[in-house]
């Protein structure tokens, strides 16, 4: 008696994990619309009371659906739905759907919705405007599910893609694009190009102008630039480790000879002899 005793209290206690609810089928009256049970440990009538038990944490769920675009391209789109069943209409699930609720209703809303919303978009604004995409999912996909007791809690596209002749005609596109950038790109350079040497132009021929005035007005301006290029020359050859056996006329040295400024002397000499 005493395990017929511990048999009975063992069957009328049931435990409702965390996170989950449970619910009563009741032999005589089927489903206790007014009795829903939390967390914890609960108190059944056996053989009479069968405690139905429904997990409300949201479970995530891939659906892809193929649908067609504003533009009438065929677009391949996969959802990823957070969903879980509304805990004060339990009773009205299970009547309505059972356990298996998610795969009786989400494929076939989500479908619907998925088709609903991007019909309004074009292909390229699905791309662009992928965000309000799946705000405006959601909004519509929340509104469809309350009519089935459940609850949307995000939605969030995770693949996009379009069909061959589309896709081909985006990379078509992009090649193009960046030719055209290419080529403008070469464009400038060569103008930019013309412009450098027309700039480095009219330099040379200002400085030549300018040395040109400065000989005429003081001719030993030449001499002075011919000491320079003789010292620059000089230090280049005593810095050499080979032996250089050159004339001084040919290297500029020869500041000393008579011939290093008879040229500069004879441009001085030209205005006084008008």
């Amino acid at each position: 008696r005493s395990s017929d005793l511990a048999y009975t209290v063992r069957e009328s206690l049931f435990q409702v994990e965390g996170g989950h609810r449970a619910i009563f089928f009741n032999r005589v009256g089927g489903v206790q619309p007014d009795t829903i049970l939390s967390e914890g440990l609960h108190f059944r009538i056996p053989w009479i009371q069968y405690p139905i038990i429904y997990d409300i944490r949201a479970k995530p769920r891939r659906i892809s659906s193929p649908t067609g675009s504003k533009d009438l391209q065929m677009v391949n789109i996969t959802l990823r739905v957070l969903s879980r069943p509304l805990a004060s209409e339990l009773p009205t699930l299970y009547q309505r759907l059972g356990l298996d609720y998610e795969e009786r209703v989400l494929p076939s809303i989500v479908n619907e919705v998925l088709k609903s919303v991007v019909a309004k978009f074009n292909a390229s604004q699905l791309i662009t405007q992928r965000a309000q995409v799946s705000l405006l999912i959601l909004r519509e996909l929340t509104e469809r599910a309350k009519d089935f007791s459940l609850i949307v809690d995000d939605v969030a596209i995770t693949d996009l893609s379009f069909s061959r002749e589309y896709t081909a005609a985006i990379e078509s596109k992009q090649v193009a694009q960046q030719e055209a950038q290419r080529a403008q790109f070469l464009v400038e350079k060569a103008k930019q190009d013309q412009r450098q040497k027309i700039v480095q132009a009219e330099g040379e021929a200002s400085a030549a102008k300018m040395i040109g005035e400065a000989l005429s007005k003081n001719p030993g301006y030449l001499k002075l630039r011919r000491i320079r290029a003789a010292q620059s020359i000089a230090k280049t050859v005593a810095a050499s480790q080979n032996k250089v056996y050159l004339s001084a006329n040919s290297l500029v040295l020869n500041l000393q000879e008579d011939s290093f400024g008879r040229g500069s002397d004879s441009l001085i000499d030209k205005p006084h002899k008008k």
